[in-house]
Formats: C-alpha cells, structure tokens, sequence
C-alpha cells in the first residue's frame, strides 16, 4: 500500500528516485526526465531477472526533483558515491565514466576528467562519474555560464576568448582577487553536490553584501548568476521555486517537498453569499486546472468556522470516495481557531495531510502539531511562497464571491 501510494505522488519532472528495502536502505538510485513515468514502468514492463530482484525487494520509494535532466545526472552521481547502492552495478566500476575536477592551486583549474584507470589524486575534487556524456557536456556548459571559471591548463599572460565571452573571470590578468576566486569555487562545489538551496542563500549573501559596499557591479553580476540558476533547465520550473519548496520543507519538517499546496479561503459580507475558494500550486506555480469554486450550502449566518468545515468536508471527503490523489500540504488562510477546524475535519475523514494557517495580523503561521505560533523572516523564501498562494486564495475566492453578487444584483 506503501509503494501505491509513493507511486500516485511521483511528479511528472526531472529527478532522481531512490528505491529501498524494508529496512530502509537505498537499494537502487536512478535518474529520470519524468520520475512518474520512469518509476512506474519498472513495475509495468517485463524484465530482465536481476531487475525482478530488485523490485521484489522495494517497500519505499522516495524522490528528489531537479530543475532539468542535466542536473538530475549530477545529483544521480553524488547520491550514488554517497550511499554505494546494491543494484547500482554500472557506477561501482567507474574507471571509464567521466568525471568533474577542480583543481586546487591559486586559481583552481575546473575541466571534464576521465581516469583510464589512473587514480584520483589528492591535488583535486572529483565529482562523479556519470554515465551519460551527453547531460555532462549539457550541465558543465550550463554551469560555465552561470558561474565562469578558468579553464586552461597554464595560465596565459593576457585574457582569451574566454573573459570576452563571460565564461571566465580572468584570474591570469588580476581581473578576480584569489579570495573572490575561492568563493566562486565553493559556489560551484555547492552546484555539484546539489545543495542548491544553500547555494542560493550564499548567492543572496553575497548580493546584499557587495550592494551594501556599493559594489554595484559586482552585485549586479552575482544578482545574475541568481537569475540563471532560476531560469536553468530546458522546460524546467524556475529553481527559485525549487528553493522555496526546500526551504518551507525544512522549515515545518515535512517528510516529502510540498509540490502539491492546496489553500483555501472564505469570502462572504454579512454572511451573504458566502463562498469558498481552493486554489492548487504545482512546485511553487498556480495550476489553475485544478482551482475549485464552493458555493455555501449548509451555513447560514456569519461563521467562517462552520463554512470551511463545510467546504473542506466536501473536498477531501470526495478525493478519499473517490481514490484520488492529496496534496502534500493544506494551507488556511486564517489564524489558530481555523486550524483547529481544518485539523478536526482531516481526523474525522482519516487523512494525515501537512496542515498549515497563516493569520492575517502580524502573519503568525500555526503549525498543525505545535503550541505556539511561527515568525518567519521577511526575506523568507518559505514566506514568500505562502503569500503568494494565500494571496491567490484570497483573489480567487472574492472573484467569486463578486460574480455570485453581481447576479444576484442584476438578476442573472
């Protein structure tokens, strides 16, 4: 039951997926242009004999998603040398894969590395190896662009071509200090171990900082490299989405990314047509497809309680009948008393969602198992998020409640 479940949630993104056994240990890692598709075929298509022990043995199914198929191949190869996989044969043996190193010395030197059976020396960083050459050439131009970097062998007396085309800063004409060089350098270890909300963080850091030395020039270049670790990957959600999914799971300790949030909203004046509105965010991005309208039935009066009882008893008592997918975060826009409402709901229909609130005074946001309130940062990348779909909760749900007036105004 474990694993159908895991299998309904699985997105339709690029990713890595890792399969593990009833203990708990990863088994397998893989990479995929679309996690859902690409897991559920292992339990589809006919296979070979060792692939038929291995799923034999999967009780769980978790999953990482990436901004492009590029990354995924970064993130596969990291998690793989990490956790050394029982079915991960093709990596065990990685003397012909390629690798990514960084070489240490002054100006570090950042290159495309293949061992041939030598050995990975201690002067340098290795990250790898990866199967598929292809994604490596992808995500190492990519990274190029973004980030500029040195990549001659013997620095030359004067910039190339390079410097001119903004792929590298220049270090063999003076044009980058050593200690800025370095911090670039960290920068791209943070891409490569696929820390990206931490590599995010830095960036704003570092943003901010430059600004408020009046280093305008810089912090425009770094304001850049944030733009376009945002805008990366071929048909690719926005990374700051991404950044913001990873903070608000880290911040209320969610035990998968919210890539589904479902907010709800009531609207009414003087308990006239009152209404409800359930907006639905995809990885940080309204999916207006599945937005639902709730015109109140059952409640008469003022009693915002009562009507989002009633409205969230009509929600997920439907999708449970009806074995469809939950989100994998309910937001309230409301204080504490909603959330009591919303929790009991959810209990008495047998459903274990995240659930949230965020109060319009002071923007307290009340945790569905915790006593006292949450202040999150104005800067807040979690924050950010929950406004925006709050905000379009909101939207929504006095649009209707316009549209239900205006006919009952007019007539119509």
């Amino acid at each position: 039951m474990e694993i159908q479940q895991d299998l309904k949630n699985l997105p339709r993104a690029p990713g890595v997926y890792l399969f593990k056994d009833a203990q708990g240990r990863i088994i397998y890692i893989g990479k995929a242009k679309s996690l859902k598709q690409r897991v559920e075929s292992y339990f589809k298509r006919p296979a070979d004999q060792k692939t038929q022990a291995m799923v034999s043995k999967i009780a769980r199914i978790t999953y990482q998603v990436t901004a492009s198929e590029s990354q995924a191949e970064i993130l596969e190869a990291s998690l793989i040398k990490e956790n050394q996989p029982q079915y991960n044969i093709d990596l065990k043996d990685d003397k012909s894969f390629p690798w990514i190193r960084i070489a240490q010395g002054e100006f570090p030197l950042v290159c495309l590395y293949r061992r041939k059976g030598a050995k990975l020396t201690e002067q340098a960083l290795y990250f790898g190896p990866y199967t598929n050459v292809k994604l490596l050439r992808q995500a190492f131009k990519m990274m190029r662009r973004i980030f500029g970097f040195r990549s001659c062998k013997i620095l030359p007396k004067k910039p190339c071509l390079y410097y001119r085309l903004k792929l590298c800063p220049a270090p063999c004409a003076g044009k980058i200090s050593r200690r800025d060089y370095y911090r670039l350098i960290k920068q791209i270890e943070l891409f490569l171990e696929s820390k990206y909300a931490e590599l995010l963080t830095a960036l704003s850091q570092e943003m901010q900082k430059l600004s408020g030395e009046k280093r305008f020039e810089e912090a425009a270049a770094v304001r850049d490299r944030i733009q376009a670790l945002s805008a990366m990957g071929e048909n690719a959600r926005p990374a700051s989405s991404q950044y913001e999914l990873e903070d608000l799971k880290k911040i209320f300790k969610l035990k998968r990314l919210p890539l589904r949030i479902e907010a709800f909203d009531i609207s009414n004046i003087c308990g006239r047509e009152a209404t409800g509105s359930l907006v639905s965010f995809y990885r940080g991005k309204a999916d207006k497809n599945n937005y639902r309208r709730f015109r109140i039935k059952a409640v008469t009066g003022i009693n915002d309680y009562e009507m989002l009882q009633e409205v969230l008893q009509r929600r997920y008592l439907r999708l449970k009948r009806e074995h469809l997918a939950l989100p994998d975060l309910i937001l309230i826009d409301g204080g504490k008393g909603h959330l009591c409402v919303a929790k009991d709901i959810l209990e008495k229909l047998g459903l274990d969602i995240p659930l949230v609130s965020i109060a319009k005074d002071r923007e307290n946001i009340y945790l569905k198992d915790a006593s006292r309130p949450l202040r999150l940062k104005e800067d807040s990348p979690a924050l950010n998020l929950i406004r925006r779909v709050r905000d379009e909760a909101h939207r929504f749900a006095l649009k209707y409640h316009h549209l239900l007036h205006k006919k009952k105004t007019i007539g119509k």
